[in-house]
């Protein structure tokens, strides 16, 4: 009969809030059935000796006060500013409340049906879906464009940085009061000395020119933003890879074809993330720069929304209007986010 060699061996075991501890244990060097790290363990006993470990870490009185005392606050602000307005908001889309008596009536979806004839409504949220198209193609490229820019050898380039991302610190209603100016006085001197008619047109008299005047805003607001993140995505890129291009003779455009931006999808994704959803709710540099102007042809679907809750004194037709606005997000941004993710590259 063949003998079967028992070997001794210690096996460390280091579990969350668990005391490190030394365990004997035997295996048979014939049979390998489970690997834990460099050693080998038979996967019965293994399992006995995490049951019995994990068995033993249970939630000690004094520490749910702890954990309260640091989540606490953040899931008691979340709820106050976020499930509380979001769960009220739906129940309201179902009652006729106007906002100011104390009394109102279920009435089902009446609001919803409104809502889906209304053309007004329907009209700012085309508004709004050719304006982030615009803004997130636009902006992502100008923004990837400075970062790449920027990641090479040029002097001075923090300071390139700061004052790219610099717009983004003005507040959206000082924004729109700022770029106001520009597009009434500044561009129009310029447009009368250059003789170029496209910067002396007179904004914000046309449907096209108010729309375009946003999207040079918001462009040039949002660009600097997603440059930090681009920055960021590029500085992550090992230059390994690219060191081993050049010495396959690899010209810049193949770099950046082949190396770059499959590299850089993660940092993309995110970026038409937030340029998505930036560009979506758009409120406060509408209402400055355009105020919905000419008639309302530049009223995004915030602005609308707004003006029927608050103006009109409509609240539960508003929240109807809302409910159906965030469906639609969240299926823009859920499927933007499948689409781009589907091909991300670890680095």
């Amino acid at each position: 009969m063949k003998k079967v060699k028992i070997i001794p061996f210690q096996v460390k075991i280091v579990c969350t809030n668990i005391n490190i501890r030394m365990v004997n244990y035997h295996y048979k060097k014939e049979k390998y059935p489970y690997k834990l790290g460099i050693m080998t363990v038979m996967k019965g006993e293994y399992r006995k000796m995490n049951k019995k470990i994990s068995g033993r870490r249970r939630v000690k009185p004094g520490d749910v006060g702890n954990y309260m005392l640091f989540v606490g606050p953040t899931m008691l602000l979340f709820s106050l500013l976020f499930l509380f307005p979001l769960v009220s908001e739906i129940f309201y889309s179902f009652t006729n409340w106007n906002g100011i008596d104390p009394t109102f009536k279920i009435i089902g979806i009446k609001n919803y049906l409104r809502a889906v004839k209304d053309g007004t409504y329907w009209t700012s949220f085309w508004f709004t879906i050719k304006f982030s198209v615009f803004v997130v193609v636009i902006s992502n490229l100008i923004g990837f464009a400075w970062a790449y820019v920027l990641s090479g050898d040029i002097p001075y380039k923090n300071f390139w940085r700061a004052l790219i991302y610099a717009p983004r610190i003005i507040g959206g209603v000082v924004l729109g009061f700022l770029w106001r100016f520009i597009f009434q006085n500044v561009f129009v001197q310029f447009g009368t000395w250059t003789g170029i008619r496209w910067f002396s047109q007179q904004w914000f008299t046309t449907p096209e020119s108010s729309f375009w005047a946003l999207v040079i805003v918001m462009t040039w607001s949002l660009s600097g933003y997603l440059m930090i993140i681009y920055n960021s995505g590029l500085a992550a890129i090992s230059k390994d890879y690219y060191e081993a291009a050049t010495v396959d003779g690899a010209s810049k455009w193949t770099t950046l074809k082949s190396i770059t931006l499959p590299l850089l999808k993660g940092t993309t994704t995110r970026c038409l993330f937030i340029a998505i959803n930036w560009a979506m709710l758009l409120y406060d540099t509408n209402i400055s720069l355009t105020n919905g102007n000419p008639y309302r042809t530049s009223e995004g679907v915030m602005m609308n929304i707004y003006a029927t809750a608050f103006r009109s004194n409509q609240i539960s037709y508003g929240a109807a209007k809302s409910v159906l606005f965030i469906l639609v997000l969240l299926m823009v941004s859920f499927g933007q986010m499948k689409l781009t993710s589907r091909n991300e590259v670890s680095l």
